[in-house]
């Protein structure tokens, strides 16, 4: 899975409700250490995470975006920045890479890339996960991007397969169980 598949799916839905993996400095700290490990051994703050947190809720807007006119994740659609705050907040955090990418969106999105600053390990994550959305969003697999629609999923996909209809097999038969427990209950 891509890093910002990963990144979007830091919430997601267990059988206890939602869980968010960036929910608190200990939990982002394990996420960012696990999938960034070559920016070092550091300590995030409660100021990244939140950060971190909003460019999360904006890289999902530009998911639900993306997958239109299907519906967006059931996890967050009704709390999500708007369109023209995500995009602006992606592209300027993606300016914290080496060479940042900036999503251009007229009609399609397509790619454009300018010189970025080089900062502290915090601002390179950040700037990485913003350029992972960016380069993601402009390229050929944003036309595959799909929301698991299976009962309590709330995950984005990429559709692998012409038949494909949910992020995982799990997610599938929990849609089959359900769609054949709602047909039998009518009975």
């Amino acid at each position: 899975m891509s890093l910002t598949l990963e990144f979007v799916s830091t919430i997601r839905a267990e059988r206890s409700g939602l869980i968010d993996k960036l929910s608190d400095v200990d939990g982002m700290t394990a996420w960012a250490r696990t999938h960034a490990a070559d920016l070092g051994d550091f300590t995030v703050t409660e100021a990244l995470r939140q950060e971190t947190v909003r460019l999360r809720q904006s890289v999902r807007a530009l998911f639900a975006r993306a997958v239109a006119p299907d519906p967006p994740s059931r996890a967050d659609a009704s709390s999500l920045p708007g369109f023209e705050e995500s995009l602006a907040l992606v592209n300027a955090t993606a300016l914290a890479a080496p060479t940042a990418p900036q999503l251009r969106w007229a009609g399609e999105p397509s790619l454009a890339t300018v010189p970025a600053m080089e900062t502290d390990p915090g601002v390179r994550l950040l700037g990485r996960l913003a350029t992972g959305a960016v380069e993601f969003l402009a390229g050929p697999e944003r036309a595959l991007l799909r929301t698991c629609q299976a009962p309590r999923c709330v995950l984005y996909f990429i559709k692998e397969h012409p038949r494909q209809e949910w992020c995982s097999t799990a997610c599938g038969n929990r849609a089959r169980a359900a769609r054949h427990y709602k047909e039998h209950r009518k009975i």
